[in-house]
């Protein structure tokens, strides 16, 4: 799934591209559209495809930014303004071309679900191939209410306090410390990826609770999730998988990682061993993590 390192990639990259483009023609796929017939919510979320396609039209993308791993395109219309909320969940994509031939992967270009055709020609196209991305279009954030209890950005004055605070709050002090870091609600945008890489740079073992870490060590481990997130910022992301930026360029990061998906330490050679926590695979050295 792509983190906060791949998102603000993508924002960086599609902002100056995008920003002051018309949008003048909607298409969505007929998968999505039968998902909806059925009851689903394929990623168009909270709106029925025939009103988020008009909805749409003649709306003007005022600015592109990053909250946490979510993408707001910011719209005006006629004085009114509204955001198009983007999560790429784990495989989702976005493209700015002039032709649909113009995405060179084929498992993007069979898995095209939303089509904004723009005033001056160019297209820009959301892909997902396992289609767990959503995009929503609101008014504003407070109508979609679980955009504002996400914490704050990590790289914000406030945000090293607030993870303190919610780390120390019985809800969260009893959980694994890797259960904690990624949830979105104490520390915004750090995913299995960065998590992994963080607690093996703190020698710290992904299961060992939360209350079980002192008020010290949270502080270094809070500043080394950060570290982490810039250096992959810096990268253009990782590219694990399914991640692309808008020209179709994979990240480097996956290049510098120590302990995601290794298995022998790259520290002290050890054998890797994984276990599951919060649903996904953590791995890390029983050796350096304790």
């Amino acid at each position: 799934m792509p983190e906060l390192p791949e998102v603000e990639g993508v924002v960086r990259s599609l902002a100056p591209i995008a920003t002051g483009r018309t949008i003048c023609k909607v298409t969505v796929s007929d998968t999505v559209i039968k998902s909806k017939q059925l009851g689903k919510e394929a990623i168009v979320k909270g709106i029925t495809t025939e009103d988020f396609s008009v909805d749409l039209v003649g709306m003007t993308i005022a600015n592109v930014t990053r909250r946490s791993k979510y993408i707001y395109f910011h719209l005006i219309k006629d004085g009114n303004t509204c955001l198009l909320v983007s999560h790429l969940g784990m495989s989702g994509a976005w493209f700015t071309v002039k032709s649909i031939d113009d995405i060179t992967e084929m498992k993007f270009r069979k898995h095209i679900h939303v089509i904004l055709s723009m005033d001056d020609g160019g297209l820009l196209v959301y892909s997902d191939i396992r289609r767990f991305g959503e995009l929503r279009l609101i008014g504003c954030e407070a109508d979609h209410p679980p955009l504002l209890k996400m914490a704050p950005e990590p790289f914000a004055e406030e945000a090293c306090r607030h993870f303190l605070d919610m780390a120390a709050m019985p809800k969260y002090a009893r959980k694994a410390i890797k259960d904690v870091i990624m949830d979105g609600h104490v520390l915004s945008g750090c995913g299995n990826i960065y998590a992994t890489e963080a607690l093996f740079k703190m020698n710290m073992h992904p299961a060992r609770t939360a209350e079980q870490v002192s008020l010290a060590r949270k502080k270094e481990l809070f500043q080394v999730i950060v570290d982490v997130l810039q250096e992959s910022i810096d990268a253009g992301g990782s590219s694990i998988s399914d991640y692309r930026n808008i020209d179709g360029q994979a990240g480097t990061m996956q290049d510098r990682l120590k302990m995601y998906g290794r298995k022998v330490c790259s520290a002290c050679g050890a054998n890797t061993e994984s276990l599951k926590i919060a649903g996904r695979t953590s791995v890390y050295c029983p050796a350096c993590q304790k």
